[in-house]
């Protein structure tokens, strides 16, 4: 247990930096890059040496799936958990448990469909894929086009879809028996939500308390942290395929890796760190027209540099097959997202915020741990048999509900009006 544990909060830190990270660039792209960490993360602490092999791929389908989250719109939702009323409170942060749930679904799921599929049981991505599509806009046109339930008016329920692709995804699951990839989604979604929903309270907590630290971060570390445990905990306590025979082809993790290393940076790098975005962040700062343009050369130079370092490992070795390899990969991509962040908030401009300090120390923890953890943690198949039959989870849904309910009691106990509240409901 003392193993699992260190795993668990390794993986957590690591998922909890990058999405704190992930606050500075938003959307699709940003939490791509977020969950592929956190996916890198997992594969190193697992010390299996099948799982090096196909680290790339591990990366790229949590990348998808912690990624398609990020067209959901929760801002509107966070000013309901700021309400000083009950029931809006409660609404509140029960919805960010849904919202962080979906995300936790996706990315828990397709992690774990990616660890799973072997020569024996191969995932047939297209069809889940397509299946997911399908499903998400099913989904979406019946409960908002037609019954219009909508959780944030006037802001995009997309949410909607992800749901649907989430229901698809563990449809799929249950269909063709992959069992273990389907409890690792329901743990992963159990912690992204819990980690959502006491993150906004944490939140809401440090404002009253007037503590002088981007709280808004804090709330997205607690995402990533719960998300990365619940993550953590769910893959440790399956059963998984020995896929040592088995090595991806060339051209899959060549795709992979041009996926993750290229692409998702290319579309961050154009949405956050062109020089015209970069001026336009740094007109407060009073600097030089040049730190634009040097800020957004070297954000590009780190960029390249990163992605020919570990192209260059995957043609001298064929694919990223062992644990060094492994290793250079996830620290140079996680290090390279926190520079990236350093530069976006000005650190060529001679600013260098408090959470960023705290983001360097987490990577400093996370490397300690990873070389201090033991080796392979076994699977106890017979827990898993147990655990699976009294089917804990739903109980472990109440549980986080009853939790979520008490923080939104005393949260409205602490404060009178917030700014940024709102009410969805007029009581």
């Amino acid at each position: 247990m003392k193993a699992l544990w260190i795993k668990m909060i390794v993986v957590g830190m690591t998922l909890g930096t990058a999405w704190a990270v992930r606050g500075q660039f938003g959307h699709e792209q940003g939490a791509a890059w977020a969950g592929a960490i956190g996916a890198l993360g997992l594969v190193l602490v697992a010390k299996r040496a099948d799982w090096w092999k196909r680290i790339s791929l591990v990366a790229l389908a949590a990348a998808i799936g912690w990624g398609a989250g990020g067209i959901i719109s929760y801002g509107r939702v966070v000013g309901y958990g700021r309400s000083d009323d009950l029931f809006n409170a409660f609404y509140g942060l029960l919805m960010l448990f849904v919202i962080g749930g979906l995300f936790g679904l996706l990315g828990g799921g397709l992690t774990g469909l990616s660890l799973e599929s072997s020569k024996e049981k191969k995932v047939n991505w297209a069809v889940l894929l397509v299946e997911m599509v399908v499903g998400g806009l099913l989904f979406y046109g019946f409960l908002i086009m037609q019954l219009g339930i909508t959780m944030t008016p006037p802001r995009s329920e997309a949410w909607a879809f992800i749901l649907g692709a989430g229901l698809a995804m563990v449809w799929h699951m249950a269909r063709k028996g992959f069992t273990s990839s389907l409890r690792v989604a329901v743990y992963t979604m159990l912690g992204a939500g819990f980690g959502f929903a006491s993150g906004n309270f944490l939140q809401i907590l440090g404002n009253v308390l007037n503590i002088p630290f981007n709280m808004w971060n804090v709330m997205e570390y607690n995402i990533g942290f719960w998300g990365g445990m619940g993550l953590t905990y769910g893959v440790f306590t399956s059963a998984w395929p020995d896929v040592s025979d088995e090595r991806p082809k060339k051209w899959e993790t060549t795709s992979a890796l041009l996926l993750i290393l290229v692409f998702v940076p290319a579309v961050i790098f154009k949405e956050s760190l062109t020089v015209s975005k970069l001026a336009k962040n740094f007109d407060s700062y009073s600097v030089s027209k040049s730190i634009p343009v040097l800020s957004s050369l070297l954000a590009l130079a780190g960029m390249l540099v990163v992605a020919f370092i570990n192209f260059l490992n995957h043609r001298s070795h064929k694919s990223i097959a062992g644990n060094r390899e492994a290793f250079v990969l996830f620290v140079s991509y996680f290090a390279l997202y926190i520079f990236i962040s350093f530069v976006a908030t000005g650190l060529f401009a001679g600013k260098v915020l408090s959470n960023h300090v705290l983001y360097l120390v987490n990577i400093v923890l996370i490397l300690f741990l990873i070389r201090f953890s033991s080796n392979r943690v076994e699977s106890d198949h017979s827990e898993i048999k147990t655990m699976n039959i009294l089917r804990v989870w739903p109980y472990c849904l109440l549980a986080l509900i009853l939790i979520v309910f008490l923080l939104s009691f005393i949260s409205v106990s602490i404060h009178g009006e917030l700014s940024g509240a709102h009410n969805r409901f007029t009581i």
